[in-house]
């Protein structure tokens, strides 16, 4: 089970794993996500990184180390990470790596309300989704061996390689619940499609879904 954490966030995760490689001033933790592309593996909000970082200093996990200033610039606090920071980031990267939690995806959601959109432009909704998946394997996969060919260890390269292998399963999924929409072996498409030309579902198919969700609630 997750820990409650006094800071509870990915892009706190985020900005210890960049700031325990040595001190530096919130422009340059900013600098340091993006190059690592952590704004795009935990979803980075950059209106937010100012907060996140107090929070951090707050909680004990960075700490104010001096501050500097580059011509007519503001001065620049400087952070360093702390002994619990350190504590904190191994703790919790152990904790998301060993412990798997359900994530709110908007895909999921989508499919939950599939029944509200007729079966033929679910087809065609399908096909755009599996047709950007398809790009956005192929790019993510070109970066991947640009960098391999460039030196940069595995190690450094192991989430690109997971997200890849998540697109490819997201990827064929999507092609198989779309041919069988697209060839009739999908249980119940005729009388889905007929929801549809009715205009609601008849009232046997409401009972028959109101019993399930209630036997699914008592057994919980």
């Amino acid at each position: 089970m997750a820990k409650k954490r006094k800071v509870n966030n990915l892009m706190a995760l985020a900005v210890l794993g960049v700031v325990i490689m040595r001190p530096m001033h919130r422009y340059e933790i900013a600098t340091m996500l993006k190059a690592f592309g952590k704004d795009r593996d935990m979803g980075v909000k950059w209106g937010s990184l100012y907060t996140v970082v107090d929070n951090l200093r707050k909680a004990g996990f960075l700490e104010i180390v001096g501050s500097e200033r580059a011509g007519a610039r503001p001065e620049r606090t400087i952070y360093q990470i702390t002994e619990a920071g350190r504590a904190e980031l191994f703790d919790w990267t152990r904790e998301v790596i060993a412990e798997p939690e359900p994530e709110q995806l908007r895909f999921v959601a989508g499919l939950s309300l599939l029944s509200t959109i007729p079966p033929d432009d679910v087809i065609d909704l399908l096909g755009s989704r599996i047709e950007a998946l398809r790009r956005a394997i192929e790019a993510e996969t070109a970066e991947v061996d640009q960098l391999l060919r460039d030196d940069l260890p595995r190690l450094f390269l192991v989430e690109n390689q997971y997200r890849i292998a998540m697109l490819e399963a997201e990827a064929n999924w999507a092609e198989a619940l779309r041919k069988e929409l697209v060839d009739g072996s999908f249980p119940g498409v005729d009388q889905w499609r007929q929801f549809h030309v009715d205009g609601l579902p008849p009232p046997e198919v409401i009972q028959q879904a109101e019993r399930s969700f209630a036997a699914e609630r008592d057994s919980s």
